[in-house]
């Protein structure tokens, strides 16, 4: 057991991997990271199934079926992916039942070229929740603007949902008045929601990536002294806004009710720069009842040369607030950001699913030629 991920995990961060993989399944790796290295969640994400089936001979079998059946290649991705998914819940699934449902979970995404489509979301949603069957599921709907109706009708069906693609404060907020919508409706409709969990996952390295890239274009040494700055200072008042609107009264009576608060989940943990510790993402951001989805570079990174020491979110507010001012003073234009690394986000994963879909259809089409 890594006693740096113990610690980290024992100040309230809840560690899960952001990969997934039938040969990671198959050789027994995820149990071993649970055991291990504190592991106790799973996400997955387009990008991550391209990878994993460019790789090896670990879906042949699978596949060589699905070829047989003359299966299309949309069907095709649906039952590939939501395999992965339903065993890496059956591992988890002791993490689960520990925890009492609030871990163990793992998260499929839906198709994100519906992420600007409400009614298809939805409706895809329900779909992956009964492909999958598992308690400890998350459904993945991205914070587009057509995304949060998506996340309230999803969870007034009773689906748990890990809202995804978050960038800026103003779109968390209306991430959260989506959540407490579902819960409300979910009540009403008969569900028992102390059964429903949710996490927001709010993008960090992506910030610094854009933000970086906007700085050196100033040029001046102000600019410049902001650098790799904004990402932890966005994700704390995040955070910020989580304790303001769990708050609430609105909140008191859902919780009162038995629901559980949507946990912020820090996702795109892993730095871009080279020139930045590798663990920047997660010991700059511990605070209870958090969760930081790490690639294994960065689980690793962690377990090597972390050093969390406590809170570094709630006591930082005032320095997270004057960084967001310095920016604005450089002439970032905050709102502008927000909306590029949206847009880049949903086509970056839209490229990815086609990509991944034109994997699968070289692979069914040169198995069913040697059938």
């Amino acid at each position: 057991m890594s006693e740096v991920l113990k610690k980290l995990s024992g100040l309230g961060v809840s560690i899960w991997l952001d990969d997934i993989s039938r040969e990671r399944l198959r050789t027994g790796n995820l149990e071993q990271l649970v055991k291990e290295k504190s592991v106790v969640g799973v996400t997955s994400n387009p990008t991550i199934f391209a990878k994993a089936l460019s790789k090896g001979d670990a879906y042949d079998d699978q596949v060589r079926d699905l070829a047989v059946r003359g299966v299309d290649v949309e069907e095709a991705s649906r039952a590939i992916t939501t395999y992965d998914i339903r065993w890496a819940a059956d591992v988890l699934r002791p993490v689960y039942d520990r925890s009492e449902g609030v871990d163990g979970r793992v998260s499929i995404e839906v198709d994100p070229r519906l992420a600007r489509e409400t009614a298809k979301t939805i409706a895809e949603a329900r779909a992956l929740w009964w492909m999958v069957d598992r308690p400890n599921l998350f459904i993945k709907i991205p914070a587009t603007e057509e995304g949060l109706p998506a996340i309230t009708a999803a969870l007034a069906d009773g689906i748990s949902v890990n809202v995804t693609l978050i960038f800026s404060l103003e779109r968390y907020g209306a991430v959260i008045d989506a959540y407490f919508a579902g819960l409300e409706q979910a009540r009403a409709n008969g569900h028992d929601i102390s059964k429903l969990e949710s996490v927001a996952s709010f993008f960090v390295s992506r910030v610094d990536t854009e933000i970086d890239k906007r700085l050196d274009k100033i040029g001046t040494d102000e600019a410049k002294a902001l650098r790799s700055q904004a990402g932890l200072a966005n994700a704390r008042l995040a955070y910020a806004l989580f304790e303001e609107r769990f708050g609430t009264d609105r909140w008191a009576r859902l919780r009162d009710a038995g629901a559980r608060p949507q946990r912020p989940l820090w996702a795109s943990t892993g730095v871009k720069d080279p020139n930045l510790p590798p663990t920047l993402y997660v010991d700059g951001l511990v605070a209870e009842g958090v969760v930081n989805t790490m690639p294994e570079a960065t689980l690793d990174a962690e377990a090597a040369k972390g050093d969390p020491t406590g809170d570094t979110i709630t006591t930082r507010y005032d320095e997270a607030r004057a960084v967001m001012q310095a920016l604005k003073d450089a002439g970032v234009d905050y709102d502008d950001v927000v909306k590029v690394l949206e847009d880049e986000g949903v086509e970056k994963f839209e490229v990815s699913w086609k990509e991944m879909l034109e994997i699968i259809a070289g692979e069914l089409k040169d198995k069913a030629a040697k059938a």
